[in-house]
């Protein structure tokens, strides 16, 4: 032991608490006994828990407001549809038969279309308009089916005698072609849907155009078609002409066909995901279709929806289409060439539909 020392001892923790403290002074880092704690339940990251208890509202805001969205351009989009009063009940009519049935048009209306339109799209100038292409689609529990009906069919036309059906347009509109269908088929009509020329060359624009495959060779001047065979991408303009034109051997028999083939190829990519999940084609298509397709009065655009849907896979090959089985033909002073329906085919095809039935494979046809 070294004298003089003072001999060590144990250490006073309390007087040790921060070395830097001046003697007999008070420690800056010490914190002060009698400061008020925090309040009860409370911790010192109680901020930091408040910012993250703001994320779940803010995200039910944005959530609010996305649904919004939604809702309102539904209505908005609903309430640019085209409605007429075209269903309407008459003495006789059918009853409601199982399944939905919808009559779809495509008319020669050139509403909207400019005499500079009229001429680059080879329509030339019709005031009014007129069936260019009637189509009954079926789907229920039966199937999918899609019949084609041809414009020039021999039928009777309530208040006007026979004539073709296309006439029936021209005599009365949608109201009296749908009476015609329905007392000639015995199908009750659940849904209107029409197009003309404007509209339909837009909706295809809309998307890009329509991929097409040609087995031959077709040019017709009058609806300003040339195009050769092999798989091609339509615009609107030649995808009108492919439908109207009628240069074929069986001239509307065949037509009816390729009408077939294009709305089939429309809505296939109409509902796609390259076009559904893409604004710059989904939002076009949404206005176009909107604004020119119309419907009847009790019709809204889930309706339209579920038709395309509808029409998606029937020519997708979920389903059957067909154009009613032809019987001959005739002509009259009053129609001129026309054709007949084989009365026996075409009650077996239109039965089925009655009953939500799939189509009897010998009531088939191209």
């Amino acid at each position: 032991m070294t004298e003089g020392r003072p001999r060590s001892g144990p250490r006073d923790r309390r007087s040790d608490v921060h070395q830097g403290a001046p003697a007999g002074g008070h420690d800056p880092y010490a914190r002060d006994p009698y400061a008020p704690g925090p309040p009860d339940g409370h911790h010192d990251h109680a901020p930091r828990r408040r910012r993250r208890r703001r994320w779940p509202k803010v995200l039910g805001a944005l959530l609010a407001a996305l649904v919004l969205l939604i809702v309102g351009g539904y209505f908005y989009l609903d309430s640019r549809l085209k409605h007429e009063d075209v269903l309407a009940d008459y003495p006789g009519r059918p009853a409601d038969t199982p399944g939905t049935n919808w009559l779809i048009v495509g008319s020669d209306s050139r509403e909207g279309l400019s005499r500079s339109d009229e001429k680059n799209l080879s329509t030339g100038h019709a005031a009014g308009r007129r069936t260019d292409s009637m189509m009954l689609l079926h789907y229920g529990s039966g199937g999918t089916s899609l019949v084609s009906l041809p414009r020039d069919s021999y039928l009777p036309i309530p208040g006007h005698g026979s004539n073709k059906l296309n006439a029936a347009f021209a005599f009365g509109g949608p109201k009296l072609l749908v009476q015609t269908v329905e007392q000639a088929t015995g199908v009750h009509i659940d849904h209107y849907a029409e197009i003309g020329f404007g509209g339909f060359v837009g909706v295809v624009d809309a998307i890009g155009g329509v991929n097409i495959c040609v087995k031959d060779a077709i040019k017709d001047p009058k609806a300003g078609l040339d195009l050769q065979p092999g798989c091609q991408n339509l615009d609107g303009k030649r995808a009108l002409g492919y439908v109207r034109t009628r240069k074929f051997a069986r001239a509307d028999l065949e037509r009816v066909e390729h009408q077939r083939q294009f709305f089939g190829a429309l809505m296939k990519k109409a509902t796609s995901p390259g076009v559904m999940l893409n604004p710059f084609a989904s939002v076009p298509l949404a206005m176009n279709a909107t604004s020119n397709f119309r419907v009847d009065n009790g019709d809204h655009l889930y309706d339209l929806v579920r038709m395309m849907w509808a029409m998606r896979g029937v020519t997708g090959g979920k389903g059957t289409t067909t154009t009613v089985p032809i019987g001959g033909t005739g002509s009259s002073p009053a129609a001129g060439s026309y054709i007949t329906w084989n009365r026996t085919l075409a009650g077996q095809l239109f039965g089925a539909l009655k009953q939500d039935q799939p189509i009897p494979a010998g009531a088939i046809t191209k």
